[in-house]
């Protein structure tokens, strides 16, 4: 069986925002957000899948994102009526058909064929938002023309030109909501990445040879593709102008002076950004509280990944606290781990407004293109909305602490 690969057609009109229809025969072998994880592996180089689906260190901050959910159980209502039960919400002004969208994912075109307009078209098309990745390949403004809802994430040095110059373009192109990522002052150790083989830009070689040889899908569909059409993909969105090649044996990627990234600077961001600002990487609800009073419309709890320190908690270990610092009215998101319609619902009812999945959408895209981050969408809403059924809700609104019970005796809500 033929699936459809990245290479499908890019300059249909996207779908009315909402609209699910069937999936593709192709696609429905696919039943859980796993299935695209367990193909994607087989059809990606191992650098590359390496770099997708590792952490850093020892991966223990990998593990306890996924681990943890493990330490909660439901409690069920019964005989409420939920034939008429929604999973849509409101978040920063908008109204999204479901409680959940993309997370930003570096490198989104070397791993799907212009990856990045892929997941912002599966999004727009299912009323969801997607954050395009600050370390992405193709242009902001070519993604915001596509998709004009699209976040855009940023990685921002401790230097005042860079950040206003930045700033400014992605004012220019018209982003609406900038999303400023803020837990990754130092290079992470991601050894994992060294072993595979993989850099950024990556080093042309014999090995690198061999996996394109061995993947020959990717290779032709993905990336000997973009060389075509495009040329050699380089890292567009890094700052305001064109950034290193993404294949070279010689330059090398300007991560800047982000060690000198300040909360001066967050506030030179607010005041020069007047549309929605939300920080992404909080863990500290001390960290999350500053930013409200500084005017930033929302945060994100993320551990990145389980891709920066080694060993830091589960954003969802430090949720509640997070919650009750800044109150409830404000927007606080999370991402880090999630993989399925329950996992969603227990942040929910911890205390997030909304929850962002990364990976699984990415190899959705790798191997299926925009049908495969459709199917993705729709497989994780029709899991909220069947177990929003079985929880005996009608809506996410609905849900809090009261649906929860503690697994595991060494979790402390705060």
């Amino acid at each position: 069986m033929t699936l459809p690969s990245s290479a499908a057609p890019l300059d249909a009109a996207p779908r009315a925002p909402g609209a699910r229809p069937p999936a593709p025969p192709a696609l429905r072998k696919y039943l859980s957000l796993q299935d695209f994880e367990t193909a994607a592996r087989r059809h990606l180089p191992k650098p590359l899948y390496a770099y997708i689906s590792g952490g850093a260190e020892d991966t223990a901050s990998l593990r306890d994102n996924r681990s943890v959910f493990s330490e909660f159980g439901f409690v069920t209502r019964v005989l409420r009526n939920v034939s008429g039960r929604s999973q849509a919400v409101d978040l920063l002004g908008r109204r999204y058909a479901s409680p959940f969208g993309i997370a930003p994912m570096g490198i989104s075109a070397l791993s799907a064929y212009r990856g990045d307009l892929v997941l912002a078209r599966a999004a727009a098309a299912a009323d969801v938002p997607m954050i395009m990745s600050g370390s992405s390949l193709i242009p902001l403004e070519d993604v915001i023309a596509a998709a004009p809802q699209t976040w855009f994430q940023a990685y921002l040095p401790g230097e005042t030109a860079k950040i206003e110059a930045l700033v400014d373009r992605v004012d220019r192109a018209g982003v609406q909501t900038l999303v400023l990522t803020v837990d990754t002052a130092v290079l992470a150790n991601r050894e994992n990445n060294v072993r595979a083989g993989f850099s950024t830009p990556l080093k042309p070689g014999v090995r690198l040879a061999w996996e394109g040889i061995t993947h020959p899908r990717w290779t032709i569909g993905t990336f000997l593709r973009t060389l075509v059409a495009h040329g050699m993909p380089h890292f567009e969105n890094s700052s305001a102008t064109r950034g290193a090649p993404i294949l070279s044996s010689r330059a090398v990627r300007d991560f800047g002076a982000k060690d000198h990234l300040d909360w001066g600077h967050l506030a030179l961001i607010r005041r020069r950004w007047k549309r929605t600002l939300v920080v992404k990487g909080i863990m500290n609800h001390e960290d999350a509280r500053t930013a409200r009073d500084m005017g930033v419309d929302g945060v994100i709890v993320s551990n990145h990944g389980g891709r920066q320190l080694d060993g830091t908690v589960s954003p969802l270990r430090v949720l509640p606290e997070v919650v009750r610092s800044v109150g409830p009215d404000f927007p606080v998101m999370i991402d880090s781990g999630f993989r399925r319609g329950t996992d969603v619902l227990k942040a929910l009812a911890l205390g997030a407004k909304f929850v962002f999945v990364g990976r699984p959408f990415g190899y959705a895209a790798a191997v299926a293109g925009e049908a495969g981050v459709s199917h993705a969408i729709r497989i994780l809403a029709d899991e909220v909305q069947r177990d929003l059924g079985l929880l005996g809700l009608t809506s996410v609104s609905e849900l809090d602490r009261a649906q929860l019970r503690d697994l595991a005796p060494s979790f402390s809500a705060g």
